[in-house]
């Protein structure tokens, strides 16, 4: 495998974007594939406007029909007579999927979902995507059997890197479960996620709090941007919407001192004899966007003993074998899956933790989360000086809640 894409994330280390290209059948002059692109991401998924898978032709080759996606643009078909035209002529087209209510003659498997893919815990159900064409072969490989594969595959998502196409076992299928048959060749394309790439600044922060401080710790200065810089746009809240700007693709969040469209606040609640209690609120400062299929990824070590998640679902996520240290967050369907924005812009839970009396403690930050991203991108966090931390007396009150309980022990002893 050569010229892979550059990503890596430790809290997926595995996830990618993988595109498979299968040769179904060669028709002489044409050649009918099957493209299929499969999210292989634990917790990223690709939200609206979806994919736009685009590629380079090696030849003259164009596309002459296609069901469950479509090129965005037909391009020069004009050497073509006819009343039948080609489907795309161009040299590098640009694919993109149909929409829910595409009809029913021009759908295929798996297709039809604006773009959308799935994160693998969410949804695996809607993690992939594909569609059929059918192309002629490049003049040169028109009196052949081999297939020429195109190059420069890109997604079309900020933050994706693609490598060159590497040819792979040919995909097998049945359609009884006893026979089983296989396509002509088969060629995979690999598409790694970097956040350094998608963006230059963060997308999120997290604030911290605890019953046992009544110190709130905001998020960083400037964490995603700051405020009159170049290219920050903001508005206050005692601004009205209609001062929002046209451009759909320009970011404008509620002004702050962190700048971030989305703040995740972690609470310290509640202590209890042999649990402790955390509320999570995750708001949504961004003007212009709603997030759909939103989640959070979270990684602190008493995570292994979650007893129970209000409103939320969650899943734990071993990711190096037994360490269960990770886990994911995201929203009801129907329910708080859509994080809107606005005044009403957040969702939060509470979650029931068990104490392991060998390391839980109040004391140094322990209880505070060690990372916390939202929709993959890695949120920035206080400084561990910052963080709440125990009154001052908080040892006397440990020692004299010790001694009352031994008190109550030599009086029962006594007396009774």
């Amino acid at each position: 495998m050569q010229n892979m894409p550059h990503g890596y994330d430790p809290l997926d280390p595995s996830g990618n974007i993988t595109i498979t290209w299968d040769f179904i059948s060669d028709n002489g002059a044409t050649v009918d594939v099957k493209v299929s692109i499969y999210n292989l991401q634990l917790f990223r998924h690709v939200e609206a406007p979806g994919w736009r898978l685009g590629w380079a032709w090696k030849g003259d080759e164009v596309i002459w029909a296609m069901w469950g996606a479509e090129a965005m643009e037909q391009g020069n078909c004009s050497k073509f007579k006819g009343q039948d035209k080609p489907h795309c002529c161009l040299k590098h087209p640009l694919i993109i999927d149909l929409p829910p209510t595409a009809p029913y003659n021009h759908r295929f498997f798996n297709c039809c979902r604006g773009g959308l893919l799935s994160s693998l815990t969410q949804d695996i159900t809607k993690s992939a995507a594909s569609f059929q064409m059918n192309y002629n072969k490049p003049t040169l490989d028109a009196t052949t059997a081999s297939f020429t594969m195109p190059e420069n595959f890109t997604l079309g998502v900020p933050g994706y890197t693609c490598s060159a196409p590497f040819q792979v076992p040919p995909t097998k299928f049945t359609a009884d479960g006893h026979r089983w048959q296989q396509v002509l060749d088969t060629w995979n394309v690999t598409c790694m996620y970097s956040q350094y790439r998608a963006s230059p600044a963060p997308k999120c922060c997290v604030s911290l709090s605890a019953f046992y401080n009544s110190t709130i710790v905001p998020c960083p200065v400037c964490s995603c941007n700051c405020k009159g810089l170049p290219g920050a746009h903001c508005i206050d809240s005692s601004s009205s919407v209609l001062q929002l700007p046209q451009e759909e693709s320009l970011e404008v969040v509620r002004c702050s001192r962190h700048m971030c469209p989305i703040r995740i606040h972690w609470h310290v609640k509640q202590s209890y004899k042999e649990y402790w209690r955390v509320k999570i609120t995750i708001t949504n400062l961004n003007l212009v966007k709603n997030y759909s299929q939103w989640n959070i990824v979270v990684l602190h070590p008493n995570l292994r003993s979650v007893t129970q998640v209000f409103s939320f679902n969650y899943k734990a996520l071993p990711i190096y074998g037994n360490i269960n240290d990770t886990g994911m967050f995201w929203g009801l369907e129907y329910y708080n899956d859509m994080l809107l924005s606005g005044k009403d812009g957040n969702v939060q839970t509470e979650m029931l933790l068990h104490k392991d009396t060998e390391e839980f403690t109040f004391r140094e930050g322990w209880t505070f989360p060690r990372k916390v991203s939202f929709n993959g991108e890695e949120c920035v966090m206080p400084s561990p000086d910052n963080y709440p931390s125990l009154p001052n007396n908080a040892h006397l009150l440990t020692f004299s809640s010790s001694l009352l309980t031994a008190l109550y022990f030599l009086l029962y002893i006594i007396f009774f």
